[in-house]
């Protein structure tokens, strides 16, 4: 194959190229890889001329957001989704409605758009991206926090209204009188179409990938995966329908398949690749020639649009009943233009709504207004009030498995490394907010929730788990939880950190399997090192360390009274005075730095790590 005379070649290396160099660039100064995405579509687009024709790669490029929706839908069983319905048909309804009837009359007023074309742009420019919004939130680690939610339903309500928009192009357009019933029809090819989406999912497509996975082929199931996505987002797009809203529906049929974690690895890769690309054609797509002929007019109307839809969004969510906090971290999550308006505003044109030059110009407020977006989502937190620590949704989706992990801070961190490592299936839990926003971020599931509650344990899968690891770092909240689990399911295998040795005699006292010191192996290693830093060989060093344990293990046994294998809750302590292992200047054992071979000499301290 000649490269030379395939220039889309060029093409994609250019945009690989763009990426590799901003994403990384951006993301290290803070301002995040969208933002770092669109700069680079802008440079080798609208500024150097590199690529042209970005509306092409920008129709291509919306694979990623169908990805995207995809993936979210795996996430999403039907059962959450109805939950979700007050939401979605109230609060997304109550977005839609009350930001497009605002920016109409503004585009009425201030622009001298006739009603017809003036209720198209307002409620074309009343819909977010959903590309951006969810891409920052899973950025941020914020897609199980209360407004991350919030905002999802939203965008999912957008996503259903771009149909009755649409069909609304007819019905406004000049001739509508002879397209009433065509808008009458479209809407009821959707309906169709969707049911049928349901249907298929439903009842066709897990034998399909017990099929596929049968077959062994690896290739085989990823090529599967696209086809059912592909295949989903095609079939409710000829209805009309969004793209997105058809993978998504794809997704939630799938969200109870046992294959449902496969086919998000599967898909993965190529979601982050075409959204990496959707957000590069962007910045593509920007006519310069219309921002700098228009750009007093541009740069009264983004920041207008970004204000409008800031408090009309507020005030539905504050009219819904959402907190004050959630309520700003919401609009200012929506208030950029969307991908859909691009579709809107162009069906809109060829319609005869309005001239070309106007779906221009709209089109750039609403490029400009997703490219301020890394900038304006930051500013949410001057009109927070006193800071808080941010309370997520409980919901254990998915959760259950072998290991109950319980506190995801340093010690449950190492640990589940570990286990991950070694094949095991970890549920883990944890009480902070933003720990689990953290974690969310390196691409772990960790579950939002209190391990001191019983419902709690039992929604994380308790009765299902063989080992409940407790790694909570305050030692009362271990206590709690250890009595909880000993009480409530005396079946369990208590596996404890503890905090120091009073509490882990306390821990043997109560009968768990299993008890560890934080800083025990932690201590024993870094005393080995030293020694080897100093001249004595490894097997020296180690020998001691070994000693050393063994010693430690026999105070232990003598401060308990009666017998560790007589029945859980059986132990009692003695008190412990803390005093060294080895006192000072007063060597217990002789280790011979060569050989490693040690001889005792009694010794009567006591450890009070």
């Amino acid at each position: 194959m000649d490269i030379e005379n395939a220039p889309i070649y060029s093409e994609i290396l250019l945009l690989l190229g763009g990426a590799v160099l901003s994403a990384p660039l951006f993301k290290r100064i803070g301002l995040g890889t969208i933002l770092g995405y669109l700069v680079a579509g802008i440079a080798i687009g609208p500024v150097a001329r590199l690529i042209t024709g970005g509306r092409e790669f920008l129709h291509v490029a919306e694979l990623g957001v169908v990805l995207l929706l995809f993936v979210i839908g795996l996430e999403l069983k039907p059962s959450r989704l109805w939950g979700l319905r007050r939401d979605i048909f109230g609060l997304g309804l109550a977005q839609v409605g009350s930001s497009g009837v605002v920016l109409a009359g503004l585009a009425s007023l201030l622009a001298g758009l006739p009603w017809r074309a003036a209720t198209i742009v307002g409620f074309g420019l009343a819909l977010s991206s959903t590309a951006f919004t969810m891409q920052t939130l899973e950025e941020q680690g914020e897609t199980s926090t209360r407004h991350g939610q919030k905002a999802f339903a939203i965008l999912l309500f957008q996503d259903i209204a771009i149909v009755p928009l649409l069909a609304l192009i007819p019905l406004l357009a000049p001739g509508a009188e002879t397209a009433r019933y065509s808008g009458a029809t479209q809407f009821g090819i959707a309906v169709v179409a969707v049911v049928a989406l349901i249907l298929s999912g439903r009842y066709l497509l897990n034998p399909l990938f017990r099929v596929i996975a049968g077959s062994g082929a690896k290739e085989a199931m990823i090529a599967t995966a696209l086809f059912v996505v592909l295949g989903a987002a095609t079939l409710v797009n000829v209805a009309g329908l969004s793209m997105a809203l058809g993978a998504f529906l794809a997704g939630v049929m799938l969200a109870e398949s046992s294959y449902r974690h496969e086919l998000r690895a599967d898909i993965e890769p190529f979601r982050g690749i075409l959204l990496g690309l959707f957000f590069m054609s962007v910045g593509l797509s920007l006519d310069l020639e219309v921002v700098t002929a228009n750009w007093l007019t541009i740069a009264i109307a983004v920041p207008l649009l970004l204000a409008t839809k800031v408090v009309t969004i507020f005030a539905a969510c504050r009219a819904f009943g959402l907190g004050r906090d959630v309520s700003v971290r919401v609009a200012f999550l929506l208030p950029q233009g969307g991908e859909f308006a691009f579709v809107l505003f162009t069906a809109a044109t060829a319609a005869a709504m309005f001239p070309a030059p106007t779906a221009s110009l709209l089109i750039a407020i609403v490029t400009l207004s997703m490219a301020v977006m890394p900038l304006l989502a930051p500013m949410s937190r001057l009109f927070l009030s006193a800071e808080k620590p941010e309370e997520l949704a409980e919901d254990f989706e998915g959760a259950g498995a072998d290991v109950l992990l319980i506190g995801f801070s340093r010690f449950g961190q190492i640990a589940s490394q570990i286990l991950l490592t070694g094949g095991t299936d970890v549920t883990i839990i944890e009480h902070s907010a933003e720990r689990v926003q953290s974690a969310a971020k390196f691409g772990f599931r960790i579950y939002f929730g209190d391990g001191t509650r019983k419902e709690v344990l039992e929604a994380a899968g308790i009765r299902r788990a063989r080992i409940v690891a407790v790694c909570t770092n305050r030692r009362d909240v271990t206590d709690r939880i250890v009595d909880l689990v000993q009480s409530e399911f005396p079946e369990a295998r208590l596996f404890v950190r503890s905090y120091d040795r009073t509490h882990a005699l306390e821990l043997r006292a109560k009968g768990v399997e299993y008890e560890l010191r934080e800083t025990l192996e932690s201590g024993l290693l870094f005393g080995r090192k030293t020694l080897e830093a100093l001249g004595m060989n490894e097997a020296a060093a180690y020998a001691i360390l070994e000693d050393v344990r063994r010693r430690d293990e026999e105070r232990m046994q003598l401060q308990t009274i009666g017998d560790p294998n007589s029945g859980r809750g059986r132990w009692h302590t003695r008190p412990v005075t803390p005093e060294p292992l080895i006192r000072p200047h007063r060597q217990a054992q002789r280790i011979d730095r060569t050989s490693g071979s040690a001889s005792e000499t009694p010794d009567t301290g006591s450890d009070g790590q």
